[in-house]
């Protein structure tokens, strides 16, 4: 006789058993090759907040107050109406820039754009979606239900929920999607003025970060500002702009590119002078979990084989609960 114990142990060791043959069959995906993105340089970044600003101009946003006074936009982090912040990285003196010890770095915040996003995998809609040419990671509001899964699974905290809207909806960054029929990129690298923040195709500003990890610290060279090379879109032409370079000396940087490898890649890429932990980048595998999470619910629910395991185990619970005919009659008689 199969007792209830049983049962269980039978249905997990199928489930575990079924999932562990299939783990290995989906991996995590790449970043297109004609993917856009964007470059945050820690040590050109001087704090002025103009691409917050300019974020929150492009994309329609109210400003978020932290102070009692309330005179001007000071969100804490970013938020459903906040999709671009930089935070300060602040140890003892703070006397020197992007120092560890006795120093204060900057760090841009917001989405990372990644190969695999577990937004778009764990959205049950498709609200969320990942565009198979320029990477971007959008959201389409007529699409959400509100369940809120792509904030619980983003490993950045970065898609947010706005509470106060009677819809209810998701708030990140798009990298500015819809200024490009105007022949606009992304606003936080438009308005930047020491080209701290830069935009691109991923593979362009990757291979502009490892030049700038190749030089010697304390030189002098050029920085690109605003937009680097031609970044080709699909039926965007971008608006002429002057030359824009900015002449500095090279920082001291952690021999790092963080999102090269993290979460099996990002199509925002960062540099810095503190290391990543430090300046709040979490410390991710080099594969998304979207492609563990994907593998597991497919097994699980491919071909129904969870739902028929419960299935099964209610109809059995109920035949050793719910009495029969002849029982009832008995039971009846007895209480009679």
């Amino acid at each position: 006789m199969v007792t209830r114990r049983d049962f269980l142990k039978g249905a997990v060791a199928a489930g575990v058993g079924s999932t562990a043959t299939g783990a290995a069959a989906r991996e995590t995906r790449k970043v297109p090759e004609t993917a856009v993105g964007l470059l945050y340089d820690a040590t050109l970044c001087v704090g002025c907040k103009a691409c917050v600003a300019a974020c929150k101009e492009a994309n329609g946003n109210p400003p978020e107050f932290s102070t009692k006074e309330q005179l001007w936009d000071t969100p804490l982090d970013t938020s459903a109406y906040t999709f671009n912040l930089i935070k300060v990285y602040q140890n003892g003196t703070m006397q020197t820039k992007d120092a560890e010890k006795d120093g204060y770095a900057f760090m841009k915040t917001s989405c990372m754009h990644c190969a695999d996003p577990s937004c778009v995998s764990a959205c049950p809609v498709s609200a969320m979606t990942k565009h198979p040419v320029t990477g971007i990671v959008s959201y389409d509001p007529d699409k959400c239900i509100g369940c809120r899964y792509c904030v619980f699974a983003c490993p950045f905290g970065i898609p947010k929920f706005q509470y106060d809207s009677p819809t209810g909806k998701i708030g990140k960054c798009e990298l500015c999607r819809h200024r490009y029929k105007e022949g606009r990129y992304s606003a936080c690298a438009e308005v930047c003025p020491t080209g701290a923040t830069l935009f691109g195709r991923t593979v362009d500003l990757l291979a502009e970060a490892k030049r700038r990890l190749s030089l010697q610290p304390g030189s002098v060279t050029t920085f690109p500002r605003g937009r680097l090379g031609e970044a080709a879109v699909p039926g965007v032409k971008w608006r002429e702009e002057p030359d824009q370079r900015y002449e500095a000396e090279v920082g001291r940087y952690v021999p790092h590119i963080y999102g090269e490898r993290e979460y099996g890649g990002t199509q925002v890429l960062k540099l810095s002078g503190v290391p990543f932990e430090k300046v709040g980048m979490p410390k991710l595998p080099p594969y998304s979990s979207a492609a563990t999470s994907e593998t597991i619910q497919h097994t699980l629910y491919g071909g129904l084989i969870m739902p028929i395991a419960v299935l099964g185990l209610l109809t059995w619970r109920a035949k050793r609960t719910v009495p029969t005919e002849e029982e009832a009659e008995k039971n009846e008689g007895e209480s009679a």
